[in-house]
């Protein structure tokens, strides 16, 4: 399904049987949903630097997503009072962009739960007054994000880089434990630094310390810190890590671009769940296409209606939360990913990369995507 929106240089992989079969037969482990209500199938979208706001999140949950990740946030800008306290309170998010009380929001399926607060930061101090901000803006999960690969990461010694200092990274993890009290912890992972015997001893070391404290998964990305987004992930290594350590709740990430790559990895893999990442970008319809697979029915492609209307509820949450000048310049990412679903792709991308308006976009969406009749 939807192959073409698999990168080239993605390698394919071997099943015994088929899609279909995998997901009919698949059970998710009763201990997720007992941790998360609401968390009911085993792919969540991840939580993407400068795309996973609360406009994709609800697009997201309007397809058939369980659970979403926000993007990272700082530490010090909670703390400080920036961005985290209005453009990323679930709630609110909801609340506004369906202009009426939380309740009435969720019939309407702009219910943005349930929901990781993805924290990242330095200090353990500082990353426990973040957590117990977010604790009290209501997310479900608090996510520590130990994986960010970005060279600025490493100058500021948080992300990624604690893969490299797991003493350092368990004080962190330790200090937001305690501060989320009852409100599960996660940590995101990447197999490590880079493939040294090393880094492979203190991914090991951080992620016993991860169930040892207490949190209740680790996301694992199967590409290391120094790879970034660069080559194909190991799928191989989270297939280890599940044969060491098979009773313990673990999702996979890397390389997840059609929903068949989605049951691949868990049936390759053996993690409890699926990080949808980049794969989703644009393509929401990725998590309806899963529970279709996951009731015994085959995955549907979005018509250009579908299309219609998931880009102008996009547009519409996208300005009611960023407001109409940057609304309009940050959904030019999406749109052209958008595109990639269109019979003529390369006009439409080319379209929507023009569009510097709100109202350049309805335009752009006007001519390429008809008004279904009737």
């Amino acid at each position: 399904m939807s192959v073409g929106l698999r990168p080239d240089g993605v390698p394919s992989r071997l099943l015994d049987r088929s899609i279909e079969e995998i997901a009919r037969s698949y059970r998710l482990d009763p201990r997720i949903p007992e941790l998360v209500p609401g968390f009911d199938a085993p792919f969540f979208q991840a939580g993407l630097a400068g795309y996973s706001d609360g406009a994709m999140r609800l697009i997201a949950r309007r397809h058939g997503c369980p659970f979403c990740v926000t993007e990272a946030l700082l530490d010090r800008t909670l703390i400080n009072g920036g961005k985290g306290r209005r453009k990323e309170d679930p709630d609110l998010i909801a609340s506004e962009c369906g202009m009426g009380e939380i309740g009435d929001n969720q019939v309407a399926g702009l219910d943005d739960h349930p929901l990781a607060g993805q924290v990242m930061g330095t200090d353990p101090g500082e990353m426990a007054e973040a957590t117990a901000i977010l604790v009290g803006m209501g997310y479900d999960v608090i996510d520590v994000n130990f994986a960010c690969p970005v060279k600025k990461i490493k100058r500021r010694s948080r992300g990624g880089h604690f893969l490299a200092n797991p003493d350092d990274a368990i004080a962190v993890l330790e200090s937001v434990r305690n501060a989320a009290r009852e409100v599960p912890v996660s940590v995101k992972l990447r197999r490590g630094w880079d493939d040294t015997p090393e880094m492979t001893s203190c991914f090991e070391r951080l992620f016993d310390a991860t169930y040892d404290l207490g949190c209740a998964w680790a996301t694992v990305h199967c590409r290391t810190v120094q790879q970034r987004y660069v080559g194909p992930g190991r799928w191989e290594f989270l297939r280890e890590l599940r044969r060491r350590h098979p009773d313990r709740i673990f999702f996979g990430s890397g390389d997840v671009w059609t929903v068949d790559d989605i049951f691949a990895m868990l049936e390759l893999t053996g993690v409890s769940a699926v990080s949808v990442a980049r794969g989703c970008i644009g393509h929401p319809w990725i998590f309806r296409q899963a529970r279709e697979l996951l009731e015994g029915r085959a995955p549907t492609e979005p018509t250009l209606a579908d299309q219609r209307t998931t880009l102008t509820d996009h547009l519409e949450y996208a300005r009611v939360i960023h407001g109409e000048r940057v609304a309009s310049r940050q959904m030019r990412k999406f749109g052209i990913k958008f595109a990639a679903h269109h019979p003529r792709s390369a006009d439409v991308k080319k379209a929507f990369i023009a569009a510097e308006s709100m109202a350049a976009w309805s335009d752009v969406i006007d001519r390429f995507y008809p008004r279904s009749k009737g």
